[in-house]
């Protein structure tokens, strides 16, 4: 049997200070702040920004045309989104299609939760298993299918 084998690793990344990185993970093409810790089994892509002093817990997925501000925390299984599927399917390579996503500063994501194409903005925190499908733009607690603002910090 024969098949094509890809091996990604840590490739072609713009790493700030001190940074650390748990293998095995695919992180490539992409932008790490300094004193940011990427846990295992990570997926960040290509185009992504993730700032300062953050934490990325294993698990997560991050694809590209998404950017995390300073001192955010993404919790393990995150899972963002940047294809809304807008011709009934798949993008299929048709990057237009694609959206972005921008999380704020000293923002936490709980666990398994999925971020749409979003903007988030600064000291919000997202509950685990939240699924953010609208932009958040007073500081706040949320949580929810879809998330919606619990209280207001």
């Amino acid at each position: 049997m024969q098949f094509n084998r890809k091996s990604v690793g840590v490739v072609n990344v713009q790493l700030g200070e001190d940074v650390t990185i748990v293998e095995p993970c695919n992180v490539y093409g992409c932008t790490i702040g300094d004193k940011t810790f990427v846990g295992p089994f990570v997926e960040i892509q290509k185009d992504v920004t993730i700032g300062n002093n953050c934490k990325i817990q294993s698990h997560s997925f991050i694809c590209e045309l998404v950017t995390i501000g300073n001192n955010c925390f993404i919790g393990h299984g995150v899972m963002f989104v940047n294809d809304l599927f807008a011709k009934g399917g798949p993008a299929q390579g048709d990057k237009t299609l694609w959206m972005e996503t921008q999380i704020g500063n000293h923002v936490s994501i709980g666990s398994n939760a999925t971020i749409l194409p979003v903007l988030i903005c600064d000291n919000a925190v997202i509950g685990a298993g939240s699924v953010v499908t609208k932009n958040i733009t007073e500081p706040g607690v949320y949580a929810g299918n879809p998330a919606k603002l619990l209280r207001k910090i």
